[in-house]
């Protein structure tokens, strides 16, 4: 039986201070370099069916070929499924990211397996170009979770200089921000 969401190649963590969150990971766990986004540029953001101007800050790492995403709203009174989770749970981990690479038939046809299994993206946007777009689907009811399904063709030699930069990471320069996502 193939799972649902396919392999997890990110955990993504709802926080309420990025700096902070890249601290822990790099000081207590070992975990970096991040790639921080002061305010990631996703203009195409829906929330239960509705544009929404949630505003975010982002940070990706990787530890093996596991991709670590921090998230902090940068705008808490907008709706959206990272002020839900901070208000239902606090911070922690959000969701189970897997990667679509081969494109944009590739990712419609995985969004489609969830349909079929009756779940349905309540958050979902996109980075504002082809091959960048993401999908939240509610599978949360048990172990606090939920599935995101992440288009991500256009980011993958991006990626691979993160996960790379980890292999190769000394402990210098924990903190490497980025302009635009």
């Amino acid at each position: 039986m193939t799972p649902l969401l396919g392999t997890v190649d990110q955990l993504g963590y709802v926080v309420t201070d990025l700096r902070a969150a890249m601290r822990h990971w790099t000081e207590n766990l070992g975990v970096g370099p991040f790639f921080s986004f002061a305010e990631a540029a996703i203009p195409n953001i829906y929330y239960l069916g509705e544009r929404t101007p949630v505003r975010i800050g982002v940070a990706l790492a990787y530890s093996g070929d596991l991709q670590i995403e921090l998230i902090q709203q940068l705008n808490p009174e907008a709706p959206s499924a990272y002020a839900d989770f901070l208000q239902q749970r606090g911070e922690g981990l959000h969701h189970l990211g897997h990667f679509v690479e081969e494109g944009e038939a590739a990712y419609d046809a995985h969004v489609r397996r969830f349909a079929d299994a009756g779940v349905t993206p309540y958050h979902n946007g996109d980075s504002g170009g082809p091959g960048t777009r993401f999908a939240y689907f509610p599978t949360e009811a048990h172990g606090g979770t939920v599935a995101e399904v992440i288009e991500t063709a256009l980011y993958r030699d991006f990626f691979a200089t993160i996960r790379d930069a980890a292999r190769d990471w000394d402990g210098r320069d924990p903190v490497r921000p980025v302009d635009g996502l």
